[in-house]
């Protein structure tokens, strides 16, 4: 019976060492995953933070600035801005109508589909 007890005490004890094996392991292979994720996030951010910074030098330049304010019709002190307003009674610039062809062919109404079942 004492030798039949040392297995057993030997066995749970070998169970023992080894579940305190298997989580610290399993803990450092998460680890090793999450690192790797951390360091692609770390390049796409770093990447992100350089195409800001160009961006943000190009905005600091002086004729991006100027550029900038044209498209808002702002204009520099001392310059004057003109407007050119059309003629009276002059139509109206617009893109020609496009040629008249056959035309669609439309589906017919709730009402003539309901009426033609009677």
């Amino acid at each position: 019976m004492k030798g039949r007890a040392g297995v057993v005490v030997a066995a749970l004890a070998l169970a023992g060492v080894l579940a305190l094996s298997v989580f610290p392991a399993q803990a450092w292979l998460d680890q090793r995953r999450d690192h790797r994720a951390l360091v692609a996030q770390d390049a796409a951010l770093r990447a992100e933070n350089q195409a800001l910074q160009q961006r943000t030098d190009l905005l600091r330049s002086d004729a991006e600035i100027e550029r900038l304010a044209r498209q808002y019709n702002l204009v520099k002190p001392g310059e004057e801005q003109y407007f050119i307003r059309p003629q009276a009674g002059a139509p109206p610039t617009t893109a020609a109508p496009a040629p008249a062809g056959p035309a669609p062919k439309s589906a017919p109404s709730l009402w003539s589909r309901i009426t033609s079942i009677f």
